[in-house]
């Protein structure tokens, strides 16, 4: 499997139709169908279709309500294909009628029939290393468990939960206090590029994954919770995950920034945990906007002395 470093990485920050559009149209395009759903499957379909790929048919999960009214919501996908004036679909069988060559799959979320993958040939683009961190939250449970490095994965699509072949992987360095969102922007820069040269060259031979397997099982709301009895290094990766909060005098404080770095850094708000402190840097208290901790620190004083977590 080939590997690159961080400097074959575009620079954050573009937004998804102007990475797309540097993508020089490829001689042999193929006719596909997409699936996806989160923003961060926009990236990938926006650059197949300025790589000219024909892509006949997007499938994404049907639309939400949410907010007040409760009026009905696309997902990220769906709102993208229909501004490129794509067809889109909630039904997965549609692709058997679609006359395509392959499916191209990021970030569905939902697992894809035999009935289907005995009709149409699939691959699958995938925020890790395989066989590590198969399944619904790789990118999370990578920065929880303090890997030093992941990547992207293009692999042959089967009915098991990411055991297909591997066609080609991409490696990538976590950055020391590097979030979910931002690593998370990283792999899709990275895996768009991949994924655009395989099918532009064409797919070649993939191979059986090797080595042990993990799974990236969804991330549960009461992970997010900070345990002070846990080392402050634990804690500060459950920070960078994104969501992660404690209470204080009974109301709900968020954490949207903390190190466990030994140095003390300029600012921030030294909170003790199992083993070390864990040095909170940007907070967000129940009903307001989010903060420095020593801003919230000096309003809060520290609630006469009451410990995180109460």
């Amino acid at each position: 499997m080939r590997g690159t470093d961080n400097s074959t990485v575009a620079a954050e920050g573009l937004s998804a139709s102007r990475r797309a559009s540097s993508f020089v149209p490829v001689p042999n395009a193929l006719r596909l169908v997409y699936l996806g759903t989160p923003e961060a499957a926009v990236p990938p379909l926006l650059a197949l279709v300025a790589a000219g790929h024909d892509v006949a048919l997007v499938v994404t999960r049907a639309d939400k309500r949410r907010g007040r009214g409760s009026a009905l919501v696309p997902s990220p996908v769906k709102a993208a294909a229909l501004e490129a004036g794509l067809a889109v679909t909630h039904r997965v069988d549609d692709v058997i009628e679609a006359g395509a060559e392959l499916g191209v799959v990021v970030a569905f979320g939902r697992l894809i029939k035999d009935n289907v993958l005995a009709r149409l040939e699939m691959v699958n683009l995938h925020f890790s290393l395989l066989p590590r961190w198969r399944g619904a939250a790789p990118v999370e449970r990578a920065i929880l468990a303090g890997d030093e490095e992941t990547g992207v994965c293009l692999m042959g699509l089967e009915v098991g939960l990411d055991t297909g072949p591997v066609y080609r992987c991409e490696r990538l360095a976590i950055g020391a206090d590097e979030t979910t969102d931002e690593l998370r922007a990283r792999l899709v820069e990275l895996g768009t590029a991949l994924l655009v040269e395989e099918l532009g060259r064409g797919l070649g031979i993939p191979v059986p994954q090797e080595g042990e397997a993990t799974y990236a099982a969804k991330i549960d709301p009461a992970e997010l919770r900070l345990d002070w009895s846990q080392p402050a290094e634990t804690l500060a990766r459950r920070v960078r995950m994104g969501g992660a909060w404690t209470t204080v005098g009974g109301r709900r404080l968020k954490v949207h920034r903390a190190t466990a770095s030994a140095a003390d850094p300029a600012d921030g708000v030294a909170v003790p945990t199992g083993s070390g402190s864990l040095w909170l840097t940007e907070v967000q208290p129940e009903g307001k906007a989010r903060m420095a901790a020593e801003d919230w620190a000096r309003g809060a004083r520290h609630h006469a002395g009451q410990p995180l977590g109460t």
